[in-house]
């Protein structure tokens, strides 16, 4: 008579708040002297420009005497500094306050500030475990510019977490399954450095790309994450002959909702393979920026199909894996390290049996 192993329990992931780079805003968002205020990884933040260059992610609060620093309680940006609206303390884009309205500047006064970074116009910061400076990078190289489109941000908010959205880029089987993807095949083995993981595979899809015409497009895409909060693709659409990138930011907001965002930007067209929606008589300035808008709602599709699944899902640490399901597990693995302390591990011990058992059946 065989004998029943105890099922696991369904255990939580080990934090809703994953060490990492989270993307804040776009450059754009903060032209002038805009001043936002939002919840980002559970702790309330402002973010503003110098004018300059410079950009600062910061608590809301302010250390002299606790006032919300966001606009709603009068907070605002001036020539560069960020102004209280309760004693007007100014702090500049470092957390430094550096001047006060009656009297010489606070040396003690210093706003806890998060590391920034800014790639291709996309504003992250860091978060670390414990407040802990980064421990790694983003990609250093940033993307060429000249003859994109500029940036389509489209943003879902829902109940979910990080590890499971990103997840997607290795489950090649809900691509068939959940978006009617077809011929999915991984191109490279599945690579992992450090925190950066390289997914690459292709795929195709039938795509309605207007009211009465429809086309198969043939995609490559090339993956990479770089910790939970950044997943980049380079995809190359062979029927049009088009270049795309999208960026897939999953960021936490208080531990039990994240907003997705979803960034595309297209490739210059001159001498496409096929002409589709009229696109043969639009000048080619005009080409790029209309072709990405019809690419994001594919993309913006293909989200809120995953939407209901994700807002959803139990987490499962002790998966009963098929062979189709390919490096989940491996991936999970990768995820351990964004994790406070070992616990968040895998046991791929257990994965090698429920294979070998999946198999067997």
């Amino acid at each position: 008579m065989p004998v029943l192993r105890e099922e696991p329990p369904n255990t939580p992931l080990p934090s809703p708040f994953p060490e990492g780079w989270y993307f804040v805003t776009s450059r754009k968002d903060l032209d002038g002297d805009k001043l936002i205020r939002k919840t980002w990884m559970g702790t309330e933040i402002v973010v503003w420009s110098d004018g300059q260059g410079g950009v600062c992610v910061s608590e809301a609060y302010c250390p002299h005497l606790g006032a919300d620093l966001g606009p709603a309680a009068g907070g605002r940006v001036r020539d560069g500094r960020l102004v209280c609206g309760f004693h007007g303390f100014e702090y500049d884009t470092g957390g430094q306050c550096v001047a006060t309205p009656f009297a010489p500047p606070v040396k003690a006064a210093r706003l806890r500030v998060f590391e920034p970074r800014e790639i291709a116009g996309l504003i992250f910061a860091w978060w670390g475990i414990d407040g802990r400076q980064p421990q790694w990078q983003l990609p250093t190289e940033e993307p060429d510019q000249a003859g994109w489109s500029g940036l389509h941000i489209w943003t879902s908010r829902f109940a979910g977490h990080p590890q499971e959205t990103t997840e997607n880029s290795v489950d090649l089987a809900h691509l068939r399954y959940v978006h009617g993807y077809d011929s999915v095949s991984r191109v490279e083995a599945l690579a992992v450095d450090g925190p950066l993981l390289l997914s690459d595979f292709d795929f195709a899809t039938t795509r309605k790309i207007t009211r009465f015409a429809s086309t198969k497009l043939k995609v490559s895409a090339k993956t990479l994450v770089a910790g939970l909060g950044y997943s980049f693709v380079e995809i190359r659409e062979h029927t049009i002959g088009l270049d795309m990138r999208l960026w897939i930011l999953a960021t936490p907001v208080d531990g039990t909702v994240i907003d997705l965002s979803v960034v595309s930007q297209t490739g210059e067209i001159r001498n496409p393979n096929r002409w589709i929606a009229g696109l043969g008589f639009l000048p080619v300035r005009l080409r790029a920026p209309i072709m990405n808008r019809i690419m994001a709602s594919f993309e913006r599709r293909d989200v809120l199909q995953d939407v209901p699944i994700w807002s959803t899902k139990s987490y499962r640490p002790r998966p009963r894996l098929a062979r189709s399901d390919g490096e989940i597990m491996r991936y999970r693995s990768y995820c351990a390290q964004f994790y406070p302390d070992a616990s968040a591990e895998v046991d791929d011990t257990e994965t090698v049996v429920n294979l070998r058992a999946a198999g067997d059946r």
